[in-house]
């Protein structure tokens, strides 16, 4: 399952650090994070609840940028 979320990121170089982030959550299959859209893309692995999943990413992601929000 594919989803788009809107995502508040302040520089490209920190939505490249939340990609790699995200990516290495359990459940995400792929993440891919536009810093010109403010989109970030998740592919889920099979049987993944997207809920909790977003929520690890989240947590994953303000490791990164403490101020980021991600609307899901």
């Amino acid at each position: 399952m594919k989803k788009s979320y809107k995502i508040e990121v302040d520089c490209a170089n920190c939505a490249n650090l939340m990609e790699q982030a995200a990516g290495r959550v359990p459940g995400v299959k792929s993440c891919s994070v536009n810093f010109m859209a403010l989109k970030m893309n998740v592919e889920f692995e099979d049987g993944a609840d997207p809920a909790r999943v977003m929520k690890s990413v989240l947590k994953e992601c303000r490791k990164v940028e403490p101020d980021c929000e991600i609307e899901f």
